[in-house]
């Protein structure tokens, strides 16, 4: 796959990617390098990747555990102590090898680290390739609050190598195939009738179309102050409803893509009631995206909460919860304003019932 270029880093696809690390660190001299991987990634993404690396200087490989419930400034606690153990300085590199947790938590480690040194991100599952390792954003959550602590910061590259995705279950690909779908619903209704009608479904293409997307908004919008926002579309109340099932002992934890799911369901309704979004295509987008995720089980009595944690989603202004809305497929508009009413009419749309 041909490369792509963001503003300040190139994106390297495949095999080729590897030639093109060891080069950039042969001519970037680090005094050490740092490897920082889960459990999950030591043990099946790390032996692929250590054989590809040529480098003369020290390597040590930092472990944490797996899981969002780890991306928290605790675990930052703990990397910062172990590199400054292990004697990394200014000149030092961390590559973060893994999901969305390592390459958010990784990037802004290395962002702040003696005032910040490189980072490389290799992602290893289908949601960080598309989204979660692109874009110059890094961050850790704030108890259940996604994303709350963070800063814009550029890796010097990053590297995508499908083979990894063998290494990852299906519940994952589908968690990832969520972004797909986002970028398909704004930007590319080709993409989402691929996944929708199941036809000649190539994932490496997916991805790169995927990162080629996702790339030309950060180029135009990196730190999210207008057309950027576009990119949250099903995440304003996905994130709520992912917090709030993380937060509640009684709900079983969402991957990130089951909860946005529900969220792009929940908004394409809102665009239906807010910009005539067509009727019949929100019929067929629930449909399409229940036959890939299921139904989330949502109560009544879950609402309020979800609304409540919607209420810290970084798009807010003074309070007010924004949203990216469709008037169609591939033409959507940023900062639109939704009542509660209306939000709670589509967490009770998604849910098939009406509200009491």
């Amino acid at each position: 796959m041909t490369s792509i270029q963001a503003a300040t880093y190139p994106i390297h696809f495949d095999e080729n990617a590897y030639q093109e690390l060891n080069k950039f660190i042969k001519n970037k001299n680090y005094s050490s390098i740092f490897i920082l991987v889960d459990d999950n990634t030591l043990e099946h993404c790390y032996p692929r990747f250590i054989q590809f690396v040529e480098s003369t200087k020290p390597i040590e490989v930092i472990q944490i555990n797996p899981g969002e419930v780890y991306k928290n400034i605790e675990t930052c606690v703990g990397v910062w102590n172990v590199m400054t153990e292990l004697g990394a300085d200014r000149q030092s590199l961390l590559v973060a090898l893994g999901g969305g947790v390592i390459t958010d938590l990784g990037g802004f480690v290395a962002a702040t680290f003696k005032r910040g040194i490189d980072f490389i991100n290799v992602p290893t599952t289908l949601l960080s390739m598309v989204d979660a390792s692109i874009g110059g954003k890094t961050g850790v959550d704030l108890g259940v609050l996604k994303n709350q602590v963070g800063v814009f910061a550029n890796p010097q590259m990053i590297l995508i190598d499908p083979e990894y995705l063998h290494t990852v279950t299906p519940r994952e690909i589908r968690s990832g195939t969520a972004e797909v779908i986002k970028y398909g619903m704004t930007h590319d209704v080709k993409l989402f009738n691929q996944i929708k009608d199941n036809n000649q479904l190539n994932i490496i293409d997916l991805i790169h179309r995927s990162v080629a997307i996702k790339n030309e908004v950060v180029l135009e919008d990196p730190k999210e102050k207008n057309i950027r926002k576009v990119l949250n579309w099903g995440h304003t109340i996905g994130h709520g409803v992912e917090s709030y099932f993380m937060d509640n002992p009684q709900k079983e934890n969402l991957t990130h893509g089951e909860a946005i799911a529900v969220g792009m369901v929940c908004e394409t309704y809102i665009s239906s009631k807010v910009l005539n979004f067509p009727t019949h295509k929100l019929e067929e987008a629930r449909q399409a995206i229940t036959a890939i995720y299921g139904k989330i089980p949502l109560l009544e009595t879950d609402f309020e909460a979800i609304v409540d944690l919607m209420k810290h989603d970084k798009k807010n202004v003074e309070g007010e919860i924004n949203f990216v809305l469709l008037n169609d497929y591939e033409n959507f508009e940023i900062n639109c304003k939704v009542s509660k009413e209306i939000i709670k009419e589509s967490l009770a749309f998604y849910a098939d019932f009406v509200l009491s």
